[in-house]
């Protein structure tokens, strides 16, 4: 089938090395990996000065907690370049991830930490708090390789080759949609719907199932509709009220420490945005502080960096020795790059701010460890790729 050419084409056809013998990660794509954390850690870090003092703590608290996290996020990423990924195809693994995910989405609308905006995004275990998205988008790809890599040719098939991938990802959506979590939610929903593309399901079948999923978004976009006409508003007409702290406020103060960049920036750490008026800019806007320190020239720097990672995973992806790698390097590359291009839309005003983090840049533990532990899992396939090293 020409389906199966497209996979079988990039398989190497050498025996699988030894474990002494493949031992050797891709290293251009090794280097954009740390060179992005240390640029995330670095920017974080005059980000969150401003912050960490109002709040009574040291200038660096919140880098020096990032630096810990990044430092158990290495380990992991080096563990997860060193197991053979093909654990991931054993149906009781990935659907056990899948599963922890799910219930853990479930939780977090009965027990999560609610913000002032009625947001429910939170779910703390322990002393523990994290986004149970953060899981899903990693259960997302690992589920869906493994079915797809094992239904291959049945993917054309409507009923066992798109239906199931739909049905899962219509319960993902509306889990997520009632947190609110839309731009969580248009994230799983690309990545989840490109891994069925790849896989070969038919345009036809896509295009079906996609609108019934659309019409399903639309559904519950008027159940929270103050929620969403709010964003709405404040994305089309950001200055509006900007001297109040409304709506607005976050939108116009992140332009305003974009425009301020200029061409070279203001310096590293020497935002002025970052002095409270700009809120969550360790977060969700450490990408405007960015453009003020570094500029234009710093923000196409950033961009590039991302970029770069995204096209050398998908010539790992390319060059992986079976379905299963090709799938997993794929969706994990995706997952960072997709969330990498919603972060900098929204902080730029390109599209509505739905609060979404940007990939080792912002802060948040959890999330940084599992973003290194899928860096380690497409370094862990790029050992066993035919790729010269």
């Amino acid at each position: 089938m020409a389906h199966e050419a497209k996979f079988t084409s990039i398989q190497s056809n050498t025996r699988r090395r030894s474990f002494a013998g493949y031992d050797y990660s891709d290293l251009p794509f090794l280097t954009i990996v740390l060179f992005l954390l240390a640029t995330g850690i670095l920017m974080m870090f005059s980000a969150s000065y401003a912050t960490a003092i109002d709040e009574g703590e040291p200038g660096t608290y919140y880098a020096v907690k990032q630096l810990e996290m990044a430092g158990v996020g290495l380990v992991v990423m080096f563990f997860a370049s060193h197991f053979d990924y093909h654990a991931f195809g054993r149906f009781w693994i990935s659907f056990g991830i899948f599963a922890v995910a799910l219930v853990m989405l479930i939780l977090v609308l009965f027990m999560g930490t609610s913000t002032d905006t009625g947001v429910t995004r939170w779910l703390r275990i322990g002393p523990l708090t994290f986004q149970p998205s953060e899981i899903m988008k990693f259960a997302v790809v690992v589920f869906f390789s493994m079915l797809i890599s094992k239904n291959y040719n049945h993917m054309q098939d409507f009923k066992r080759g798109v239906l199931p991938y739909f049905l899962m990802l219509g319960v993902i959506a509306g889990l997520m949609m009632m947190q609110p979590h839309l731009s969580g939610t248009i994230l799983i929903l690309l990545i989840g719907l490109t891994l069925v593309f790849v896989g070969g399901a038919k345009l036809t079948h896509l295009g079906g199932a996609g609108l019934a999923g659309c019409a399903l978004l639309i559904a519950v976009i008027l159940l929270k509709k103050n929620y969403f006409m709010t964003r709405i508003t404040t994305w089309l007409d950001p200055f509006n009220e900007a001297t109040s702290a409304g709506d607005t406020w976050q939108t116009c103060q992140s332009l305003i420490a974009i425009g301020s960049g200029g061409l070279f920036g203001l310096g590293f750490c020497e935002s002025r945005q970052k002095y409270l008026y700009l809120p969550e800019t360790k977060n969700d806007f450490v990408f405007a502080i960015v453009c003020e320190e570094l500029g234009y020239v710093g923000a196409v720097v950033v961009i590039l960096l991302f970029a770069l990672l995204v096209f050398r995973g998908l010539y790992i992806a390319s060059k992986a020795r079976d379905k299963l790698g090709t799938l997993l390097v794929l969706g994990l590359t995706m997952h960072i790059g997709l969330q990498a291009f919603l972060n900098i839309a929204v902080v730029s005003n390109l599209i509505p701010n739905t609060g979404i983090s940007l990939p080792f840049f912002s802060y948040g533990g959890t999330a940084l460890i599992m973003q290194l532990a899928e860096m380690g899992i497409i370094l862990n396939v790029s050992r066993q790729a035919n790729i010269e090293k």
